[in-house]
């Protein structure tokens, strides 16, 4: 998954931020990231959820087709 020169990449952003905010400060801001995403993760579900529940709720449309019309003279 993971090739060599993407090692590195990853190795240079966690030393960057090790030096930027510092050992003590890293895990929190990890923690803090990590609840982020399970919110989001969890309204785009109950956003998901909310868009089906709507769609059974709503009454099926009908459509008219214009060529079997009852209207029309011959």
């Amino acid at each position: 998954m993971f090739g060599i020169g993407h090692f590195w990449e990853l190795l240079m952003v966690v030393a960057v931020a090790l030096l930027v905010f510092g050992p003590k400060r890293l895990p929190e801001m990890g923690n803090a990231v990590g609840k982020t995403i399970r919110e989001f993760q969890k309204s785009m579900k109950d956003i998901g959820n909310h868009d089906n529940a709507t769609e059974r709720q709503l009454p099926p449309q009908t459509t008219v087709d214009a060529t079997h019309s009852e209207t029309s003279t011959h």
